[in-house]
């Protein structure tokens, strides 16, 4: 298996190619990242169990269009999730701008803004566990405090960009501080930090949740994150190719 930071190499050389490029037209950027936003919605929803398929996850964003046969919740998931895209890109324009603690609570009011507003962007109050896993979480009068911890790591790191969004990934997902959207709200933080950085989205594949699912279990039973870190690099670097190839046929258009 290629090690990570020979991933890491490469990354940082289509990085740089990516910036180095003249500017792409603005059409065409607005165009690809929408599309971006509703593969990243469609799948990160996905691997929550939402049933809705691409085109339904796009019709639903694009066009307000009710999909028969998927429940209302579902409906509002493709919603809000494109709207907490919008809220990350946002913060990600203020680039002086360290993560708040309120930023992730936002997120999460997002995600579960109208499907469920009494939890949405509060800490969870009861003991939570996922179903079939024999994964624990922490007991949730211990999230506050360790909310705070998390956020003095996160603003006192100094790793590589994609590394440190991995990791708070799976920090937050560890700690599972909401009753409901942690890996939502995990995602879109990792990504807010990638953006931060000037990276594209990063899109897990639901076709990868299985592998997904096992890498984060692994790395909380015997700290080897490399499993975890190279499921997250290679959705950065697919991001990268899919941005560098618009440039190519950008460039012979």
């Amino acid at each position: 298996m290629i090690n990570t930071q020979a991933i890491i190499a490469r990354i940082d050389t289509k990085y740089k190619k990516l910036h180095n490029h003249r500017s792409l037209p603005i059409t065409l950027v607005r165009n690809f990242e929408e599309c971006l936003a509703i593969k990243y919605t469609y799948h990160s929803n996905a691997l929550e169990g939402n049933s809705l398929s691409l085109s339904e996850t796009a019709l639903v964003i694009e066009h307000g269009i009710t999909i028969g046969g998927k429940t209302v919740r579902e409906h509002l998931e493709a919603i809000n999730h494109a709207q907490a895209i919008e809220f990350i890109k946002e913060i990600s324009h203020k680039k002086t701008t360290e993560i708040a603690l309120d930023d992730i609570l936002a997120i999460h009011k997002i995600i579960l803004q109208k499907n469920d507003d009494l939890n949405a962007g509060t800490f969870r109050k009861v003991a939570v566990r996922i179903t079939g896993s024999p994964t624990s979480f922490p007991n949730y009068a211990k999230v506050p405090l360790l909310m705070v911890d998390f956020m003095q790591w996160l603003h006192t790191t100094y790793d590589h960009p994609t590394l440190i969004a991995a990791l708070a990934h799976f920090k937050l997902v560890t700690i599972h501080p909401f009753i409901d959207g942690n890996g939502r709200t995990a995602r879109l933080l990792m990504n807010l930090i990638l953006l931060q950085h000037g990276y594209p989205l990063a899109i897990i594949k639901k076709e990868n949740r299985a592998a997904y699912i096992a890498a984060i279990e692994n790395a909380r039973e015997t700290e080897n994150f490399e499993p975890f870190y190279h499921i997250v690099l290679a959705a950065i670097e697919e991001s990268l190719d899919n941005y560098l190839q618009a440039i190519a046929e950008s460039d012979l258009s």
